[in-house]
Formats: C-alpha cells, structure tokens, sequence
C-alpha cells in the first residue's frame, strides 16, 4: 500500500463530510496520478471537464463502491463505520483494513492534530445499501433505494439545474441538506403552506402512507393504475414533497417521511404537548412512587464483551449476513446465567457494530479504539437506529429474516415516543408505568401506527402486537437490558414502575457519563477485572490465553496456567501475551513468575521428516544397512537406536529391493515382503562378497528384520534357513 493521501488540511472535532470532486481537487497533482495509474482510469484530454471530475465519474462506478460484499470483512466493517460517522471518522493511527479503501480511492486521509482522519466522500455513502446497523428509514437508506426518476429529481431541485449520471455525484447536495439540521429547517420553512400541511399530516399518521392515501390527502381526483394500484401523478403536492426528498417513494407501493424530516416537522407537535408533560412530571413528583422489590439495570458493556471473547472461539460459527445460531444463543445463555432474549438483544447489536468481527482487535479503529465504558452507548445508539433489532417482531434480530423480507416496521416512532416520555422523568424519581402509557396512548400517532403496523405485518407474513404491547416491551424490557430504565414493582397490584439511570440520561442528553473510579487491575493471583478505561480492542486481544469469569458488574478474566498452555501450544509466544496482559493492567508476581516459567526452554528438539521406521534390533545389521553403498542414501543419518529412519520418498518396494541386495529381508505386517518383479537381475548386480570370510552377522530374535545368509559365489543370495 502506497502512502495515504493528504488533503494537506488540518481538521477539527466535528468536521463536515466533503464532496468527491472537493477531496480530489484538494490533492496534489501527483497523488491524482498515482491514483489513475492504480486504479486504471482512462483520462481523455480532449474532453471539456478537468482531470478530477474525470476520475470522479469513474471512482463512484467502481464495482467496490457500488457493492461493499466485494470488500475484505475487516474492509467492509470498517467503511460502514466511517458512514456511520457521517464520512470523518477521526483514528489514532491508520488501521490496516484501510489499505483497500484508500488504494481504489474510495477513503482518504489526512493529518488532524495527533491523529488522523478518514474521509469518506459524500457521493459514495448516498450509493450504499443499508445495513445491520444503519437506520433504515434515514435519508441516505431511502435516496440509495430510489429508483433512478425519483433520486434526479432530488438531485436536480438541490443542484438548481437538470441532473446528469452519475447521480450519486448529483446526490451530494441533497445529502449536505439533510444532515445539517438548521440547513433542514430553512428547507422545510419554504414549503408552500399545501405542501406543509400534507407533510404534518403524514408525519401525524406515522411518517407512512400508502398511494391511494396520499392522493386523497392532497385530494386528486385523477387516479391513474398500474400493475401495483394507483400511480401519483407528477403535478400534485405529493410530488413537490418528493422531488425534495421529504416524501420519498418505496416499492411496490408506499410513501415515507425521512427520520430527519420527521424530527424537523414533529418538533411543533412535541410543543404543543407540553402540558401533557407538565401533567405526567407533576403526577411523578406528587407522589412516592418506590416499589418494593426493584430490578436495577446493569451496564450491558461487561456481558456484550464477555459474549464477544466466546464468538472469537473456533466452536463459534457465525457468518456474516445471517442470523445468530440459535445453539450459540442458548450456550451464551446459559454459560453467563442471563436470560435467552436479553443474549439474543446484545448478539444483534454487537455484530451490528462490528464486535464480533475479527477487526476488532485493532484499537485505531472502532469498535476496538472505544473504552469498555463507552461500549454501553454504541449499543444503544445502535438499537435507536433500528437496523440490527426490531422490537415489533417476535424474534427482534433482523438478521434472522432473509434479505428479501427486511422490511423495516414503523417501530421506529414508537421508540421516540417512548425515548420522549423517559425524558420527562428525573433521575431518581420513581413513575409508574401507566403514566408513560398514557403519554403514548396520547399521541397523535398512535393511532395510525397500529394501521401501519398491521400492515407490516401482512408484508413481513406476522402477526404484530399492537403499539400499546410495543411500547411496554420496548421500556419494560429492551431498555432495562440496555442499562437505560431501573424496574420496580408498584404497591398496587403490582403494577410496573420504573425510572432513568444516570446512564440513560446521559444516552438520551447524548452527554459523557461520569467515569467510573478503578482502573483494571489484577484482584487476585489469576483474576483480572476489566475497568471501564479499557480499550475494547485490548480486552479482545486477550481472548486465546484467558478464561471468562462473572460478568457481573465488570467483567472478570482469568490467567491460568492451563490457558496459557494452550495458548503457547497454538504458536503464541511469552512475550506477546506479557505484552497484551500489560496493556490492560500491570502484572502481579504470581502472573509474572507462570509467564517466566512458561517461557522458560528446558531443551531443543529438531524435527525430521521421514518416510517411515525401519525397526532393526541388531546393531550389526543396522550398521551394516547404513554404512554399505547400496543402502546408506536410503536412510536418516543419525537415526535413533533400534532402528533406521527412512528417507521421505522411499517407498516400500524400494526399500525392500535394496536391502535383499545386502541378504536382508524387510517384514512388512508380519510378512516378508516380496519384490514385484520376477525377473532375476544380470550377473553382477547382486551384493559384493565381503572382503575377507567374515559372514553377516546372526540374526535376533522377533522384531529384527535381518537374518543371516549365505553367500554363493556368483553373489546371488542363498535360501532362507529353515525355508
């Protein structure tokens, strides 16, 4: 891999994404030259546009662009959590599954302060496919789902002017517009008052709607109908909402308001029902609300890693793109004593941030560059997102669907109204759960939601529960797991009650929670307990030579000397795992002294490869076989004692030919092993008479495969005594 390329600027927290024509019209003339010649882009310089625009139309056509499965695993991961950055993703160091990317010119990179920044222009995240942790009804999903009409329509009315191919390089306007929320805003304030209304409207039944609905909406009377139902036209206010992006159309038939517009349109509705928070914040704070048993949330980080050490052993299949194996769930399940579905919650969201990616490890880049406690966040933030878990299904994690049936439910508002009423309460303050019902049940939306929901459910083939049920399992249960509300029982009939931690306030006001006190350090001769500073990356490195403990509360690893055996057998050395120990928490003596001796050489032993054993008791004939002309290349020298190594390619045949030539006979599986031919050799090819009288010396008992000849004199071995 070449160096990485250098806008020559330097960046601060919070940096924009940039346009691809920006990025390489940013680099020096060199670096765009060494990138044609990569890559293969035929430059004409009789064409009109310059060298950039040129080599832009051809990266945003590369196959790897347009269909990341073609990248490595750790490659792919890794783009996906640059777009998940909104295209600057700021590193330590340059992690190694970057080398790809910026070789087909898809990522660049440049300097920003003590650390470098990944640059993932605009006009390759608008043309990617959603995936497992991506929200699926956002902006960029929707626009790189839209057919080609739809997607140069928005690219024309943000660009001013007509749109021409490719339009992904149209789509980087459109795409500035909604991810700057203020930008946003002004947008959505030019809309004519019809199209305002219509938008509020739909935003009022759920952010959904299908064609028949939308053209009573904005009452066209003209219905014209295709293979699929009734077709909108392109005059109506419908259309002027699509070719803005706010409305935007989905197959076979279905219309969708963006998250982000959504948030924009929905912020006056959330005014105007204050009071009804003013209501349940007054109901809360009135009255004592303490349960008399509670359930207290735990940090879900210490189980999400301990269940990440697990997938990295050998027993563990998972692929990527399909669900969890259900066995896997059950062994996590009962290996760490936690219920089945809070294993399955916390399997999708960390596959759907790359934790269980072999990546993993590397600590520039996420998820392994984030500390233990910054892990609980990640999983929530990915479960908000809704592409890994959907709470309206029986069996939340997506994965588990095939491809083709993915659709993505409106579970996504029920969220928010959930999220909303949580906000509401204090930390500390104990409510029941029939005031945050209330607050659901009170919502405009509510009941278009259950029409959405039903739906779904005859598209995705399952029965759905309605909002009510969704939102009890989402509060009541999805979020308790996530570390988010505390649960308690009420004093009348036991009614639910619950409350917000301090880090689910935190998730929410998407503030950094105070750090907790200890650092990781050894609690015993073997036990290493994981603290919350921990690099995500190091505590996985420690994943061959270590055994998992309680995960309660922190995470609790074990050095013994049988899994550092075990690691030492597999190839790993002394040194790597006292380094990647270190990294973590400093060494105790015992630690250090099992480390000392585990590397410590008693001997040296040479491998030799050989064909096979030749066992010889008589030291006579072994000498003998290895020291005449006729055998001597035959055999291993030194060869141990009672026998002789054979040379790798002798085989058997030959093996017994030449020793016969000496009178020796070679048993093979209790026989004498006979020459395939039958021919006997010329004068002359036999053995040599020995000099002197001196005769072969007797033969051994049992396991010798010598016996003692005679020798005629025309060298042709004599009849086997006693034959």
């Amino acid at each position: 891999m070449t160096n990485p390329t250098s806008t020559g600027r330097r960046s601060a927290p919070g940096s924009r994404a940039l346009r691809l024509l920006e990025v390489l019209r940013a680099l020096p003339e060199r670096e765009v030259t060494a990138l044609v010649e990569r890559v293969g882009i035929p430059i004409d310089p009789q064409k009109r546009i310059d060298v950039p625009t040129q080599v832009a139309r051809a990266l945003v056509g590369l196959p790897e662009a347009r269909d990341p499965m073609q990248l490595p695993g750790p490659t792919r991961e890794l783009l996906y959590r640059i777009a998940e950055a909104r295209g600057v993703l700021r590193v330590e160091a340059l992690p190694p599954a970057v080398s790809p990317l910026v070789a087909r010119g898809i990522v660049f990179a440049r300097s920003a302060g003590d650390g470098v920044e990944l640059i993932l222009p605009i006009a390759f995240m608008v043309q990617l496919r959603a995936w497992s942790g991506d929200d699926p009804r956002g902006s960029r999903a929707l626009l790189a789902q839209a057919n080609l009409d739809v997607a140069a329509a928005v690219a024309g009315h943000y660009l001013g002017r007509p749109a021409t191919p490719p339009l992904s390089l149209a789509l980087e306007g459109a795409w500035e517009v909604f991810n700057d929320p203020q930008a946003l805003e002004r947008e959505v304030e030019q809309l004519a008052p019809m199209e305002r209304k219509l938008l509020r409207t739909i935003e009022k039944v759920g952010g959904e709607v299908d064609t028949e609905e939308l053209l009573d909406l904005e009452r066209e009377p003209l219905r014209l109908r295709g293979a699929t139902g009734a077709t909108p036209t392109r005059r109506g206010v419908g259309f002027a909402l699509e070719r803005r992006g706010f409305l935007v159309p989905i197959h076979p038939n279905r219309h969708v308001v963006p998250s982000e517009v959504g948030h924009i349109v929905g912020a006056q509705r959330r005014a105007e029902r204050e009071a009804q928070r003013r209501e349940i914040r007054s109901f809360v704070l009135g009255v004592d609300h303490a349960p008399r048993r509670a359930r207290f949330a735990r940090d879900p980080a210490p189980l999400a890693m301990a269940m990440a050490l697990v997938a990295r052993e050998p027993a563990s299949d998972v692929r990527p793109g399909i669900g969890t194996p259900r066995s896997l769930l059950s062994r996590l399940a009962t290996r760490f004593g936690a219920e089945p579905d809070e294993v399955a919650l916390l399997a999708a969201l960390s596959r759907a941030i790359g934790l269980w990616d072999g990546s993993a490890i590397a600590t520039s880049s996420p998820p392994g560059s984030a500390t233990v406690q910054e892990l609980g966040r990640a999983l929530f933030e990915a479960w908000r997102r809704g592409g890994a878990w959907d709470d309206a299904r029986p069996d939340g994690e997506v994965l588990r669907v095939a491809a083709e049936a993915r659709d993505s439910s409106a579970v996504g508002v029920l969220r928010e109204m959930v999220l909303d009423a949580l906000r509401e309460l204090s930390d500390g303050q104990w409510a029941p759960w029939e005031a945050v019902a209330a607050y659901v049940r009170a919502d405009s939306r509510t009941p278009g939601l259950g029409r959405l929901l039903q739906r779904w459910g005859q598209r995705a083939q399952v029965t759905p529960p309605m909002p009510a049920e969704i939102a009890r399992r989402i509060a009541l249960e999805t979020l308790h797991r996530l570390g988010v509300v505390d649960l308690g029982e009420g004093e009348q009939d036991g009614a639910p009650t619950l409350r917000i931690t301090s880090r689910g306030r935190s998730y929410l006001e998407d503030s950094s929670p105070t750090m907790r006190p200890g650092p990781s350090a050894f609690v015993d001769h073997q036990v290493l307990r994981v603290g919350p500073a921990a690099r995500v990356g190091q505590v996985l490195a420690v994943a061959p030579f270590v055994e998992i403990g309680s995960v309660a509360g922190a995470l609790e690893l074990m050095v013994t000397p049988g899994a550092l055996s075990l690691a030492l057998g597999a190839g790993l050395e002394s040194e790597l795992i006292r380094a990647r120990l270190e990294a973590i928490a400093p060494l105790p003596d015992p630690i250090e002294r099992l480390l000392t001796q585990a590397a410590a050489v008693l001997g040296r032993a040479e491998y030799v490869q050989t064909q096979g054993f030749l066992w010889v008791e008589d030291s006579e004939i072994r000498e003998l076989l290895r020291t005449r002309r006729q055998t001597a290349d035959l055999f291993v020298d030194p060869s141990p004692p009672s026998g002789l190594l054979i040379t790798p390619g002798v085989d058997v045949e030959k093996l017994a030919r030449r020793c016969r030539t000496l009178g020796i006979e070679v048993v093979v599986d209790g026989e004498v092993y006979r020459t395939r031919s039958l021919t006997p050799p010329p004068r002359g090819s036999g053995a040599r008479k020995l000099d002197g009288q001196s005769s072969v010396p007797p033969a051994r008992s049992g396991k010798t495969t010598g016996t003692r000849r005679k020798r005629s004199s025309m060298g042709i071995p004599a009849i086997k005594r006693g034959s």
